[in-house]
């Protein structure tokens, strides 16, 4: 069993920047590819970025890219998404997610795969 708790989320303007931490429990950390999602209100939830398990592989949705970076310290059992340049359209609750895969390669993009989930954190942009 893994737990993930997210924090980092806030209200604030766009153009602003925000580092979400999702902490993991277990020892076993280094064996979860990580990824990111995000669900807007009324919108279905979206994948937002993902990370192998060694962290050398990362992958990021279209809308993402080059604003936000996904990265992980398997020391420290957590993983991170700095979102810079941030815009109204960013504002959802983030989750992160964890993967037991057998590959440290192994990139997850899709939610159902993803075997744990956190509770999310909030991120408001005003414009």
């Amino acid at each position: 069993q893994v737990r993930l708790v997210e924090s980092g989320g806030g209200l604030v303007q766009a153009g602003a920047s925000l580092r979400l931490s999702c902490a993991t429990s277990g020892r076993t950390f280094s064996s979860y590819a990580m990824g990111w999602f995000r669900q807007a209100p009324g919108k279905e939830r979206e994948f937002v970025a993902a990370i192998s398990r060694s962290g050398g592989r990362t992958y990021y949705a279209d809308f993402v890219k080059g604003r936000f970076t996904i990265s992980r310290d398997n020391a420290k059992n957590t993983v991170y998404l700095q979102m810079n340049s941030l815009k109204p359209e960013d504002t959802a609750v983030y989750y992160c997610a964890a993967d037991a895969t057998f590959s440290v390669y192994t990139i997850v993009v899709v939610s159902r795969e993803y075997d744990y989930w956190g509770q999310g954190t909030q991120v408001t942009i005003s414009s």
